[in-house]
């Protein structure tokens, strides 16, 4: 939290945490993208929220631009991440342009010049998920274990609720 505080203000609470693993026979690339699906508790039909979808049992939502610029993900790396392992390529700033159609963000990717994320085993890296972001398949794949924590400072509208907030005691 003495990472997320500073950005999200003191009110910030986990609303997912996710932990991948990539090596040698489970080794992909990810195209660019933004993060822009919430986990909530129930499927509510509130307008700006849409399309919704489940995943392992759980309803998704996309919700409005405000809700994904007020959170942050936290990605803890258990491995060293160097770029011909995978690590994460960000075109920075592109989060201030709110959620990207397909062809915004390709006109972005080809404009920009992306800035490769290493991060050493034991590091941090931390971005808005509007942030546009992308990763390669490893060169020569070594473990890449992170645990990825998304964090947000506000409640839902019309009932909706986070998730992985009501797991928290």
């Amino acid at each position: 939290m003495s990472l997320v505080h500073p950005i999200l203000g003191s009110e910030a609470f986990p609303v997912r945490g996710i932990f991948s693993v990539k090596k040698g026979g489970a080794n992909w690339k990810v195209p660019w993208h933004q993060d822009v699906t919430i986990a909530v508790t129930d499927r509510i039909e509130v307008d700006g929220y849409s399309p919704w979808s489940v995943k392992q049992d759980v309803q998704h939502v996309q919700p409005p631009a405000k809700v994904l610029g007020g959170m942050l993900t936290v990605r803890l790396h258990l491995d060293d991440c160097p770029e011909n392992n995978g690590a994460l390529r960000v075109i920075a700033k592109s989060h201030l342009h709110g959620k990207l159609s397909h062809s915004q963000t390709v006109r972005m990717v080809n404009e920009s010049e992306a800035t490769v994320c290493e991060v050493k085993s034991g590091g941090a890296l931390l971005m808005r998920p509007l942030l546009l972001h992308a990763s390669s398949a490893a060169e020569s794949p070594n473990h890449r274990r992170v645990i990825r924590f998304d964090y947000a400072n506000m409640a839902l509208d019309g009932g909706l609720q986070w998730q992985e907030h009501q797991l928290t005691v």
